[in-house]
Parts: structure tokens; C-alpha cells; sequence
């Protein structure tokens, strides 16, 4: 489709330019901010011959194109007059609530997301260490259990210091001032003042002393408020004296404001919610097991599930345990089961390669290729894996299954369900059983309408003539690190193949150099995202990290320029590694065929460790 004809068409979906506060653009969407979303056509949009998909993230209207997304937006411009800023009028009413619901959801994931890695770790060493008590292998009150037990716990532990780190950069606050408040509360002689019996007061007036240790909701609120101060003092302090004198005045101001409100208000929060919590799975353990194993998966297509985590991690403080964990658990592992039974099902054969590869993802804890590519994408194994959940979560809250630790879902942390006793776990384990088996053999039986092989390849393959040997094109690895399957990394528009075939690299270095012989075709100013045509036609997309355009180029130095010759092995983009990490972005690169003719399919390189100018994958 022409260009500015695809543009007029998404203009039209997306209710006009009158609708749209901005339209950006990255390596491969149209990015939208939008004034009013319920006017937006997604089916319409989503069907437009060059679009690849659609969806919502971040409080964008993301529509992907690929690597055509330059040209596109080109044509946006001369067919409106959009601009790349805010200044446009505010959003109508109706959706306010949706961007205030939005941001909040954006500031749950935005705080945890960082510590998701490191709490699995802990949690799962957490989880192997109660059994080994149990088993008698190690024992109490020793050096040997002291040590491995402080690093299982460290963590929860000094919950809001980590939380303290992740709310400073969310909130753009002094991160040394945000860890120095969060320090102040769990100071041991704070936490004694904390013990029954003892009388606290600041200046005469009583405090209401709680333990900090482990609690989320008070250093946020701390970490918010500290940020306001900071700014106001920053605007109306001389440069001479601010540096010192901000940090004072935020320590003494909100220190005593979190003992004497911020935190009894937090933890008697977390209290309440603990309580409802266990009245509702005191009065029917089964529908509140089932309820809440059913939910999951569908508040995860929503972004909502970023809500619940602050209160399961409320729980595990308040109560040592988290009786909402095992639903999370048996959902994840019901999409597996799904995903299994596709694989199996489908006749597909490039199909059948993306369902087992989500199916293994699903059950390290990614769901999203499990449930973008192939569940939901055939609407019935969705049905199916949520009902199986149901049943599987029914029967882990019969038996009384908790989690003791957090981290995410996935088969590493079962040790994460066992308890003092045991007889949840027993539990846990045969609903997780339950709903997996179910899902994957309910989905096998029952069937779903399967992918067809397009039509246009078929005829192609039969049409194209069989003249001397297939050519062959060597595609080079542009990054040194570990290779990733396509379909494990956490966006769904590169996981699905919906862009095209690839790879996807964890770099260890922060180097891109040319993977083929052939010209720049696409050159971004960010240096985030970098597009080659090979000799022989084979398009290439590499792009550095996941979602890095928000970084507007900051950490990136290009290299090359548009249109310029490359052979392999030049380099192309040159990134700080550690500072984008550290920024709290995925430093995952998916190397991506955009185009693949004149070529029919791919080979992936199997090693597990690359370095650049190894062999990557082979078109053939």
C-alpha cells in the first residue's frame, strides 16, 4: 500500500487528527498519545494491509509497521500537521481516569520490574533452604544456616532501601537522599523503638512506632513527597548553598513525616488489605484459589497485574506468607499446558516451532509469546488454560498453598511454595500438575482452528523454478553475548515473528558492528535501532534493547550515516552497556529478517555464547 494512503487509513482508525495529542515514532511503531481512546478504532487499525499489529502500552496506541515506520511517518506529516510535543489541549474527562489508572499501573512496574531478577534468586534460594530445614540437611541457630539464611533474606529485609533506589529514578528524586530515608527506617534503634512497651516521641509529640522492615507502601509515599521538596527547594535555593542545604531540609522534613504519618498510614493500609485478604480465602479457600488463578492471565493482557503485586508482596510482610502466589503460579503453568497442546495439535510446522518455544518461556515465567502468539492469538487454548487454572487454583487453595517468597512465577520457584509443614506445597504441586496436564490434553482433544500455510507461499514454492543451487546468505553476529530464542524476549511484536525471523542477542558488550556486506538503509539519530539491505536484498533490523527509544539517544554514538557501504565487521553503533541497565532498561537486541528474499528460510546458529563475526543464523 502507498505510503500516505496507510497513513490516511491509521489517521482515520485512531479518530482523526483532532484526537491526537503527538505521534513519535521508534525503529519499527507509530507511537500515538491520544485524547480520547474510546474512540479508536482498533480492530480497523489493526487490519489495515501494513500494519503488523497493535497495541497499547505505556499510555501510547502503538501501532507496528516495521522497518517501513520512517516512511510512514513521513507521510503523516504531509497529510497533518502533528507535532512531537505536549502543548496540545488536555485529554477529555473520560479518559483522565484511564491515564491516572495508567500511570499508576506504569509506577508499579517502573518500582519492581528492577528487582524482579534478584527477588526470583532469593526467593528460590529462600524456598531450597526452609526444605533443606525441614530435611534435617542443614540445621538451625548454625553459622552455615545463619549465612545462606541472611543472603535469602537480605532482600525482603531491606525491602525499602531497594525500593527506595527504583522510586528515586521513577520519581527522578536524589537517589542518595531516597536510600539515606530508607536507611533511617530500618536503623536498628528505630526498629527497637518498634518493640512492645516502648514509648517514642519527637519533640514531645508521640509517634506510633511500626517495623519498617519488609514494608513497600511507607518509602514510596516518602520517596514521592522528598522528590516535591527537592524541586520546590531547587527552584528558589542559590546554586552556593542548595547542594547541601536540599538534602538537609528533605532529611528533617521527611523523615519525621513517614514516623509520624507516611508509615503508621502505609503499614495500617498493608494491615487492611492482609486482612480482607484472609477473610475472603478463610470464607471459601476454593473460590478465592480459583478466582484469583483465573484472573491473572487476563489482567496480564491488560497491564493491570502490575496492581496486585504491591499487595502480594504486603502480604508476604504482614504475613509471612502470600496466599495469592499460588493462583499466579498454576495460571502461568496453565498457558504452558495450552501452548504444549498446540504444539502438538498444530500441523504448522513454523507454528508448531513457536508454540514449543513459548511453551518453555511460559514455564520460566514469560508468558507474554505464550499468550500474544499463540493462546489468545487462537482464542480457544485461552478459554481452555484459564479454565484449567480455575480448576488447579481451586485445588491449591483447598490444600491451603502459599508463597513464601517473590519472584516471578515459573518452574525455578517452586521451593519459593514450601512452607513449615509441607502439606500446601503437597497441594501446590498437584494443582500446578493439574492444571498444566489439563490444559495442554483438553486443548489437544478439543482442537482450535489452525494457522493456515499462506496461501501466497504455497504457490510460490510450486511456482518458483528449481534452477541450479539455492543461494545462501551467512548472517554474522553483530554483538558479542548469549543468544536468545525470538520468541523468550518480553516484547510481543518481536517475540511473535509478526516483524520477521531472528535472534536475539544479551550483549556484553557494548559494540555493534555489521553483520553483512550491503548499505544503511535506516539510521536513527538515537543510534537505539539500525537498519541493513544486504548485497543479495536480505533486509536486517537490529535493535539495541527493548523500548531504548524512550532514551532519545542518550548512551548511543552511531557510527555510520544513511545510505553508506558497510562490509562486515565495520561498526555500526557504539552504547554504554551498564548505564542503560542501570537506567532499567532490557539490554536484549533482537537481529531481525525483515526481508527475507530471495531467500525461503533460516538456520539459527546453536551455540549459546556468540562474539562478533561468528556465524549468527544462515538464509537458505
Amino acid at each position: 500500500m502507498d505510503n500516505q494512503k496507510l497513513a490516511k487509513e491509521i489517521l482515520a482508525g485512531v479518530g482523526g487528527e483532532s484526537n491526537v495529542n503527538s505521534l513519535v515514532h521508534c525503529a519499527t511503531r507509530l507511537r500515538f498519545k491520544l485524547k480520547n481512546r474510546d474512540i479508536v478504532n482498533k480492530d480497523q487499525v489493526a487490519d489495515i494491509p501494513g500494519v503488523v499489529t497493535v497495541m497499547e502500552s505505556g499510555g501510547q496506541f502503538q501501532v507496528v509497521i516495521g522497518n517501513t515506520v520512517s516512511d510512514v511517518y513521513q507521510a503523516f506529516n504531509g497529510i497533518s500537521h502533528l507535532v512531537d510535543d505536549d502543548q496540545s489541549a488536555a485529554p477529555a474527562a473520560t479518559d483522565e481516569k484511564e491515564t491516572i489508572f495508567g500511570k499508576f499501573v506504569d509506577l508499579v512496574s517502573g518500582l519492581f520490574t528492577p528487582l524482579l531478577g534478584v527477588m526470583a534468586g532469593a526467593g528460590i534460594l529462600k524456598g531450597l533452604l526452609s526444605i533443606a530445614l525441614q530435611l534435617k540437611w542443614v540445621v538451625a541457630n548454625t553459622s552455615t544456616y545463619t549465612i545462606l539464611n541472611a543472603i535469602a533474606d537480605s532482600l525482603f529485609y531491606f525491602l525499602p532501601v531497594l525500593l527506595a533506589i527504583t522510586a528515586a529514578r521513577k520519581f527522578k528524586a536524589n537517589t542518595f537522599v531516597a536510600v539515606t530515608i530508607a536507611g533511617t527506617l530500618v536503623y536498628p534503634s528505630i526498629i527497637t523503638l518498634a518493640n512492645p512497651g516502648v514509648h517514642a516521641d519527637l519533640f514531645g509529640i508521640p509517634l506510633v512506632m511500626v517495623k519498617y522492615t519488609s514494608t513497600v507502601i511507607p518509602i514510596i509515599l516518602a520517596v514521592y513527597v522528598a522528590n516535591k521538596i527537592e524541586k520546590f527547594l531547587n527552584d528558589h535555593l542559590h546554586e552556593s548553598i542548595k547542594n547541601f542545604i536540599t538534602p538537609m531540609v528533605v532529611l528533617v522534613t521527611v523523615v519525621p513525616l513517614t514516623l509520624m504519618v507516611f508509615g503508621p498510614f502505609g503499614v495500617y493500609v498493608g494491615n487492611a488489605l492482609a486482612a480482607v485478604l484472609t477473610a475472603i480465602f478463610n470464607f471459601s479457600p476454593i473460590i478465592a484459589g480459583a478466582l484469583m488463578a483465573t484472573a491473572w492471565q487476563i489482567l496480564v493482557i491488560f497491564g493491570l497485574h502490575w496492581g496486585i503485586v504491591p499487595v502480594m508482596l504486603n502480604n508476604l510482610a504482614t504475613l509471612g506468607k502470600d496466599p495469592l502466589k499460588p493462583g499466579v503460579a498454576i495460571s502461568v503453568f496453565a498457558q504452558a499446558g495450552a501452548t504444549l497442546g498446540v504444539m502438538l495439535k498444530t500441523k504448522n510446522k513454523q507454528f508448531k516451532a513457536l508454540s514449543a518455544s513459548a511453551a518453555i518461556s511460559a514455564l520460566f515465567g514469560i508468558t507474554e509469546p505464550a499468550i500474544y502468539g499463540v493462546t489468545l492469538r487462537l482464542k480457544r487454548p485461552f478459554i481452555i488454560a484459564v479454565s484449567s487454572a480455575a480448576i488447579g487454583g481451586g485445588i491449591a487453595g483447598f490444600a491451603g498453598s502459599a508463597g513464601y517468597a517473590a519472584g516471578p512465577s515459573s518452574i525455578l520457584m517452586i521451593p519459593a511454595f514450601y512452607g513449615k509443614t509441607g502439606a500446601g506445597f503437597v497441594g501446590f504441586l498437584i494443582a500446578m500438575v493439574v492444571a498444566f496436564s489439563t490444559a495442554a490434553i483438553l486443548t489437544y482433544l478439543i482442537g482450535f482452528e489452525d494457522v493456515p500455510v499462506k496461501a501466497d507461499s504455497l504457490a510460490a514454492n510450486k511456482e518458483k523454478p528449481q534452477v541450479g543451487e539455492p543461494t545462501t546468505t551467512h548472517i554474522f553476529s553483530p554483538l558479542t553475548g548469549t543468544i536468545v530464542p525470538l520468541a523468550e524476549i518480553k516484547d510481543k511484536a518481536f517475540a511473535s515473528g509478526a516483524l520477521g525471523k531472528g535472534v536475539a542477542i544479551l550483549p556484553t558488550k557494548g559494540e555493534v558492528l555489521s553483520p553483512v556486506d550491503g548499505t544503511i538503509t535506516m539510521a536513527f539519530a538515537t543510534g537505539h535501532a539500525i537498519g541493513l539491505t544486504a548485497n543479495d536484498g536480505t533486509e536486517i533490523l537490529i535493535h539495541i534493547g527493548l523500548d531504548t527509544v524512550k532514551l532519545n539517544g542518550q548512551y548511543f554514538t552511531l557510527k555510520v550515516e544513511q545510505d553508506q557501504k558497510v562490509k562486515v565487521g565495520d561498526p555500526l553503533v557504539t552504547f554504554d552497556l551498564d548505564a542503560i541497565k542501570a537506567a532499567g532498561y532490557d539490554i536484549t537486541t533482537p537481529v531481525i529478517i525483515t526481508s527475507m528474499a530471495p531467500h525461503e528460510d533460516m538456520i539459527e546458529s546453536t551455540q549459546t555464547e556468540i562474539e562478533t563475526g561468528e556465524r549468527l543464523a544462515t538464509l537458505i
